[in-house]
Order: structure tokens, then C-alpha cells, then sequence
């Protein structure tokens, strides 16, 4: 495969920027009157570490996705996004994000399941039933937040605790709650209708200038959202075999067999640009999944510079 170009970092400027905020995944610019700009980078976060290389077209699927689902549900949960001028970005207006992570599960996977494996039966103050397997559903979705680190791992978090301590409000929170579950909701319907099982999913609020509760940032993502395969669910589960997943968990079980969980004093395993692009080749087949639609992969040459010239027509139009 020839070498695609990547968008692992840059500083951007746009006219009247007052702050730049680099995230994990996406590089986040405050304009002037409100204006907020999000560059999805084709950056890779896993265990809460950002891996040394970038996925070609990472990026542009993150941002398309979410921007196809922020579309869909925004009749029922309002939410930040106004443009996508560019495949990799999404402009918006400014919203004070909410410290807590609205994490909703219908399946017991990932982060839940290693938890249920190891004696649990609590998760963020919520009961999970003896006698689950790995990826069986929950009789209800259960919601499990955690809270939003600036920096380094996310912590589990109980609905008291949030409370308790501060982070939203009760009313908030309930809000926060019920705008998780329609979401879920909707979402789990899109995927049926593709043939996928939308399995686990966060969202992230905030905060408008009107101090109306918005959703932000992305949703029913690879990297927000664990999704199986409607097709052979159910003989997964009665053979005891694992489920064909299309989410970032792929790398992460490849990361944990490489002798890495993120925990202090491990290295990063060195990823080679076979596999690098066989990730690519797994987050495009989400996309085409998830959307029902063909890929069509943006014009790489110069990424920065594409940006740069979509977003700058896009705010001379306004």
C-alpha cells in the first residue's frame, strides 16, 4: 500500500481566534462570537495513551460519523453543531463542557466485562446480574459514567458521587440521564437497521451560552462506541466464541496480547505500517457499516493545507 498522509498534529490559526486546546483526538479552536472549530486528526488514543503513529482517514470517518448521527438525533437532544465545511472538521457553537463522561451500556463488554471477570457485580454504583457472559445484553442498558480528565485515565464515577460531589447539578445530571437514554435508543435503532448491535456508546454535553444542555463532540463513533454484527450474535454467544466487533477494541485486545494497558512503565508495542493499515481498513468498514453508505476517502496530499483554505472560506461566508 503506498504511504498516505496522516494528520497527527498542527497549529492551526483562524481569524479572530481566542484559544486552541489540544485533546486526544481532536485539536479544538474558540473563535470569536461564540464560533467554536473541531479538526478531527487522524490521531489513535487507546488505554488513554495516544499511539506514536496516525490512521489514514481516521479523522475524516470520526468526523463524518458524527456529524451524520449529530444530524439524525437532533430532533431529539439538541446539540453544538452547525457546519462541516471540511471532511476533518465541524464548526459549532461555543458550549462549556460538562466534567463527566455519559458512558450507557446494553452488553456486558469491554471495560464492563474485564470488571464482571474479576468478581464485580457493581459498576459506578449500579448492580449487573450473577450469571452473565462476556457480551451478553443487559436486561436494561445500564448507564455508568466517568468523570473528564484533562489529563490521564477516566475515572468511574457513581450518579451519587457526581452529585455528591459537585460536578453537575441533580437536575443536570437527571437530564444528562434521560438525553443518554433516547440517544442509546436511537442509535441501537440506525444500527438495526444496518444490521449492526450497538453494544456500549458515551456522549459529552455542555453547556451553550444560553445555559441550555447540548450535546458535543462526537457520537456512535468507532471511538465513542463498540458495535457487533447482528449476524451471528446470538451462535457467538451459545458456542462461547467471541464476537466479531467493528470499535476500537480490536486494538486495544492487540495492544493487551503486546504487553500493554497504558499502566506506568509500559511502552507503546511497535505498530508497523501493515498494521497501521489494516486499522485504517477496519474504520472504513465501520463507516460503510454503520452509514450504509461508500466511502469516498478526501484528498490527502496536503491535509493541513485543505483545512486551512475550508475553514477560512467557510467564516468568510458567515
Amino acid at each position: 500500500m503506498s504511504f498516505i498522509n496522516t494528520l497527527t498534529h498542527y497549529d492551526f490559526y483562524f481569524p479572530g481566534q481566542l484559544s486552541h486546546y489540544n485533546g486526544k483526538v481532536r485539536e479544538v479552536y474558540e473563535l470569536e462570537n461564540d464560533l467554536l472549530v473541531m479538526v478531527a486528526s487522524d490521531r489513535l488514543s487507546a488505554f488513554d495513551v495516544v499511539m506514536p503513529k496516525g490512521i489514514p482517514y481516521k479523522g475524516q470517518i470520526l468526523n463524518q460519523i458524527a456529524a451524520k448521527m449529530m444530524n439524525a438525533t437532533k430532533d431529539i437532544v439538541p446539540n453544538w453543531l452547525t457546519a462541516t465545511p471540511d471532511p476533518n472538521v465541524a464548526i459549532g457553537q461555543r458550549c462549556v463542557p460538562l466534567k463527566v463522561e455519559m458512558v450507557i451500556r446494553g452488553y456486558l463488554s469491554g471495560h464492563a466485562a474485564r470488571k464482571y471477570k474479576a468478581g464485580k457485580r457493581s459498576l459506578c454504583g449500579v448492580d449487573m446480574p450473577d450469571g452473565m457472559t462476556e457480551n451478553d445484553a443487559f436486561p436494561t442498558p445500564i448507564i455508568t459514567p466517568s468523570t473528564k480528565a484533562e489529563e490521564g485515565h477516566d475515572e468511574d464515577i457513581s450518579r451519587e458521587g457526581i452529585i455528591e460531589q459537585g460536578i453537575v447539578s441533580e437536575a443536570d445530571y437527571l437530564q444528562l440521564e434521560k438525553y443518554t437514554r433516547v440517544l442509546f435508543q436511537k442509535g441501537t435503532e440506525i444500527a438495526r437497521k444496518q444490521n449492526l448491535i450497538l453494544v456500549d456508546t458515551k456522549y459529552e454535553f455542555g453547556k451553550n451560552t444560553k445555559g441550555e444542555i447540548v450535546l458535543i463532540d462526537e457520537i456512535h463513533t468507532p471511538d465513542s462506541s463498540r458495535y457487533f454484527y447482528a449476524d451471528g450474535y446470538n451462535q457467538s454467544q451459545a458456542e462461547g466464541t467471541s464476537q466479531k466487533q467493528l470499535s476500537k477494541e480490536f486494538v486495544r485486545q492487540w495492544l493487551i496480547s503486546n504487553g500493554f494497558q497504558g499502566l506506568q512503565g509500559q511502552e507503546v508495542p511497535f505498530m508497523s505500517d501493515q498494521y497501521i493499515n489494516s486499522i485504517s481498513e477496519r474504520y472504513i468498514e465501520l463507516y460503510e457499516n454503520i452509514t450504509g453508505e461508500s466511502f469516498v476517502k478526501a484528498d490527502t496530499s496536503h491535509i493541513a493545507q485543505r483545512i486551512q483554505e475550508n475553514v477560512m472560506s467557510y467564516l468568510k461566508g458567515l
